[in-house]
């Protein structure tokens, strides 16, 4: 038993010992086995602490990269949640811009609407009194200002020329001969 206990406590200590006092031959070797024992003791502990040190570290490591993770899924969402955000300004800009051009495509009918109805009640004043007078006020006017439909031509005025009538040809020719 007490071989046992030695060995688990003392085996790798005393056979590490031995072999360093074997190997250096020093003057008073009890005195340098005893130092070196106590410098053994001094380097386990450290070697333990070093070893707690490390596992610290790694766990830290593992934190720091998993703070890293989210930071970076934190940064990905709040770019998305910009993104969207635009993305609804956006479709909030366009539909007010729908909504102006609508209003003034419906004011721009209800003035045409309201040009028309003046002008066909222009149209129906002017008639009763120059009905009479229609057809020598309706010649300088095109054919457009003359008709109150929607889509009528609108040409502008055809200007005759004087063609020489025929006995004016015949005079001509008749001096050429």
């Amino acid at each position: 038993m007490e071989s046992a206990y030695l060995q688990s406590y003392l085996g790798t200590c005393l056979t590490q010992g031995l072999a360093e006092v074997a190997r250096v031959r020093p003057v008073d070797p009890i005195e340098y086995l005893a130092l070196w024992i106590c410098k053994y003791k001094e380097n386990v502990a450290m070697e333990q602490l070093k070893q707690k040190e490390m596992v610290e570290l790694e766990r830290e490591r593992e934190l720091a990269l998993l703070e890293q993770e989210m930071m970076e899924r934190l940064k990905a969402e709040e770019l998305l949640f910009q993104q969207q955000q635009l993305e609804f300004q956006l479709e909030l800009e366009i539909q007010e811009k729908e909504k102006q051009r609508a209003e003034e495509l419906r004011r721009a009918q209800e003035q045409l609407e309201k040009e028309m109805r003046q002008n066909l009640e222009n149209a129906a004043k002017n008639e009763e009194p120059l009905q009479a007078e229609e057809a020598p006020a309706d010649l300088g006017k095109t054919l457009a200002e003359i008709s109150d439909r929607y889509g009528a031509p609108n040409l502008s005025r055809v200007v005759e020329l004087d063609e020489p009538l025929l006995s004016d040809v015949a005079l001509s020719i008749d001096q050429d001969l």
